[in-house]
């Protein structure tokens, strides 16, 4: 059985079945609600549910510590009737914008020691479409996928970076340093909404832990390209100082932007020189740098932990005000699949 669900206070109306998610059924209509992570973990798809019944899809809990009293995953969201929603904003998409490729690998550079810099090239005479901050999936086999950011700008469209951290045991990220020139892989693309609002002049603090570092390059890259002009901080996060696999794009930023400011926060280890260096985590360090946050955008972008961390600081002490954080989490384990009408199910 299916449902009808509209967006309040517009035209948009869409069909979701009793089995299937809010935020699938939106997709798959062409209408795009925030979203990254599809697991009720990152939070970005949280909104209202102005009128009719939901139920967590397939039992699950409909609610994390990112939804604000009155709002809901909708990632998470089957209906039992039809619904009237309140997104914290949405947009038409194409459908159709969402292609598979066959990517042949180009270049492969282990850059710290564990995170492996993956250069994919696409066939010839074919461009990937997708937003700075958007991810892509890899098939791994079996019927599952493994999701990783785009590092590259959307300008380099006929080419694709990931900075992939090595898991042990990972269905994608154990085959990584094995991967050869030449080597093929199965991609599908763009997936998540984590972008910049272009319309935004406000000042911009983004939060990297690791490889998250990723998706934080394509958009500092598209606002170079683009010529963006507004205050920016980076804070990006690991262990030891190696852990900061490419320092020369910070650098490459810092003399585009002299106000650019670059935080390298370590837990273990020591900065480099002249490095506006923190011993601890990101979350501290972002109280540290940034205290006052209020008028501020935070991107965090790492794992769920992190961006957890980052989230309870910048929101609960540091004056963020809720709308004005954003999140990419890196959840390990199997993507969404996308079955053959269109609409994604779990694998």
């Amino acid at each position: 059985m299916t449902h009808c669900v509209t967006i309040a206070g517009s035209d948009i109306a869409f069909d979701c079945a009793d089995a299937e998610s809010v935020l699938d059924a939106a997709l798959r209509a062409g209408i795009e609600l925030p979203y990254s992570c599809r697991k009720g973990v990152c939070g970005n798809c949280a909104g209202r549910v102005e009128a009719g019944e939901v139920e967590g899809l397939a039992g699950a809990s409909m609610r994390n510590e990112a939804c604000l009293p009155d709002q809901l995953l909708f990632c998470m969201c089957a209906p039992r009737t039809d619904l009237a929603i309140a997104p914290v904003s949405w947009r038409r998409v194409d459908p159709a914008a969402r292609k598979r490729f066959q990517a042949k690998v180009f270049r492969n550079q282990l850059v710290a020691p564990d995170v492996s810099v993956l250069q994919l090239r696409l066939p010839a005479g074919q461009r990937a479409k997708f937003h700075a901050g958007q991810y892509l999936q890899v098939d791994v086999g079996n019927g599952t996928t493994r999701c990783y950011s785009m590092a590259n700008a959307p300008h380099e469209s006929d080419a694709l970076t990931l900075h992939i951290r090595h898991v042990p045991d990972g269905a994608f990220s154990a085959r990584v340093p094995g991967l050869q020139q030449g080597d093929l892989l199965d991609i599908e693309l763009p997936f998540g909404a984590v972008t910049l609002d272009s319309a935004s002049a406000r000042p911009i603090v983004f939060v990297a832990g690791g490889t998250g570092f990723a998706p934080v390059k394509s958009l500092i890259d598209d606002m170079a390209k683009r010529r963006v002009v507004r205050p920016i901080t980076l804070i990006w996060g690991a262990r030891r100082a190696e852990g900061l696999y490419l320092r020369p794009a910070v650098a490459r930023w810092q003399r585009q932007w002299p106000d650019f400011r670059f935080v390298a926060a370590l837990s273990d280890g020591a900065a480099e020189e002249g490095d506006d260096a923190f011993a601890g985590r990101v979350d501290a360090a972002l109280a540290a740098h940034c205290p006052d946050l209020a008028g501020h955008e935070v991107y965090a972008c790492g794992s769920p932990a992190m961006v957890h961390a980052v989230r309870e600081m910048a929101v609960g002490r540091c004056g963020l005000e809720a709308a004005g954080f954003h999140a990419d989490l890196f959840v390990e384990g199997p993507a969404m699949q996308t079955t053959a009408s269109g609409a994604p199910t779990p694998a």
